[in-house]
């Protein structure tokens, strides 16, 4: 756990990111490829629950982390049919459901959610081998988060974009594995433009194709003069 101007922040492996204050409890993208199950906290706090997108829509994880009076907060493209995993309906599930595109503006209480585009770009590295991205436009979206004024960016799985230069980020959590996103470089020259006040670097190391080298890009950000915290 990671302590930074009144939150506390903890990464849980693969995607999955806690962020909390004193009051309320944000979880994004929880579960998939078993990350929760070595937890022994119980966990069941979460507030709010965010999902980004098909690939990191997982109802056991959210069930796992989400409290009772819940409120999930969906990726408006996010399609159950075209997921072959065992999981629920949203429909189904006992939480209030709100749903947000790809610029979406809202407010939970206290918290303020603000989304931004995510994708791979089809002229880009990262497709597959018959030129479609692995996450083409429209299939999700990144968190940017506010508690009690100070910022949390996740910007789920996507390149480097126009646009997230200019965003006014406190916390940074970028995906670093490459393969599917953005590698540690271009993590590293985003946070170097966005002047974070932390980063904490995510989705990573949870299989072999996002295997990424941390503490290289923790050392590169730190030469930039930029505060870095690994949570592994």
């Amino acid at each position: 756990m990671i302590q930074h101007d009144g939150l506390e922040l903890s990464w849980l492996g693969y995607a999955t990111l806690r962020v909390a204050n004193a009051d309320t409890v944000v979880y994004l993208d929880p579960g998939r490829y078993g990350v929760l199950d070595d937890i022994e906290t119980p966990l069941g706090d979460g507030d709010i629950v965010c999902v980004t997108h098909n690939h990191h829509y997982d109802t056991d994880g959210i069930r796992r982390v989400a409290d009772a009076d819940a409120t999930l907060v969906l990726f408006e493209g996010i399609n159950t049919h075209r997921i072959s995993r065992d999981i629920e309906r949203p429909a189904d599930l006992p939480y209030e459901i709100r749903e947000v595109d790809m610029e979406s503006d809202i407010a939970i209480d206290d918290v303020i959610l603000r989304t931004t585009a995510a994708y791979n770009e089809p002229d880009g590295p990262h497709v597959r081998p018959n030129g479609e991205p692995y996450h083409p436009k429209g299939l999700g979206c990144g968190f940017h988060v506010t508690l009690e004024g100070t910022s949390v960016y996740w910007p789920g799985d996507t390149d480097v974009l126009d646009g997230h230069e200019h965003l006014d980020v406190d916390v940074f959590c970028p995906p670093i594995g490459g393969s599917f996103t953005m590698n540690r470089h271009e993590a590293a020259d985003l946070a170097e433009a966005l002047d974070p006040e932390l980063v904490i670097p995510i989705h990573y190391d949870t299989f072999d194709a996002i295997e990424a080298d941390a503490e290289a890009f923790a050392s590169d950000l730190e030469a930039r003069g930029i505060s870095v915290h690994l949570d592994e």
